[in-house]
């Protein structure tokens, strides 16, 4: 299930809502867990977290100039 990041405009307090895509595209209308305002917006967030070889890798290849076109 996705979960996605608010932020509430009364405390700034940051909290994640677990939610279906079908919840979200109903539109989530999410409450401050610490002032219960409802006066929140959605952080948009974006990562990418690569695995391989049983391990994360933190940064893509680098291709050599030589290598030449294709190499990555």
């Amino acid at each position: 299930m996705p979960i996605y990041n608010f932020q509430c405009q009364h405390c700034a307090e940051v909290f994640e809502v677990k939610a279906t895509f079908k919840e979200k595209e109903a539109g989530l209308e999410p409450e401050c867990p610490l002032c219960h305002s409802k006066e929140t917006h959605q952080l948009i967030t974006a990562g990418i977290m690569l695995k391989g070889n049983g391990g994360v890798r933190t940064s893509l290849p680098v291709c050599d100039p030589k290598a030449g076109p294709g190499c990555c």
